[in-house]
């Protein structure tokens, strides 16, 4: 398969929605939350595409653009962004959706880098 057959079939999609336990004293989203949520959809993503032991190293930058409001729908969506030889970066974007209103924004997003590890905990090359 070629690279770029790859990188579209990684793309990972994962949507939730926000309930009261996930707000923060704004009554927006708390911001953990969509860390925790594109940190998880990067390595999904990420180890998909080159089906290797894979560790978070990083996340280069992370914008915040719109304010996730209680009873949105948020899409997270990771797509390969960069490859390296051990190391490739993944970009997270998280849009919302109005429950009943056609639409969606981009709210979030952000570049996570990952390592691949060897049997022995040391970088290997990407398999690409």
């Amino acid at each position: 398969m070629v690279v770029e057959d790859r990188i579209t079939n990684s793309i990972t999609r994962h949507f939730k929605t926000i309930f009261p336990f996930r707000m923060n004293h704004h009554e927006t989203l708390f911001g953990g939350f969509a860390l925790q949520w594109m940190d998880e959809v990067a390595f999904i993503t990420a180890t998909r595409f080159c089906r290797q032991r894979l560790v978070t190293v990083s996340s280069d930058k992370v914008d915040f653009l719109l304010p996730i409001h209680m009873g949105d729908f948020a899409e997270v969506v990771g797509k390969i962004h960069h490859i390296g030889n051990s190391s490739l970066k993944v970009l997270v974007e998280v849009y919302i959706e109005k429950m009943y209103e056609d639409g969606r924004q981009l709210a979030i997003s952000g570049v996570f880098s990952f390592v691949a590890l060897g049997e022995d905990n040391k970088p290997e090359k990407i398999k690409k």
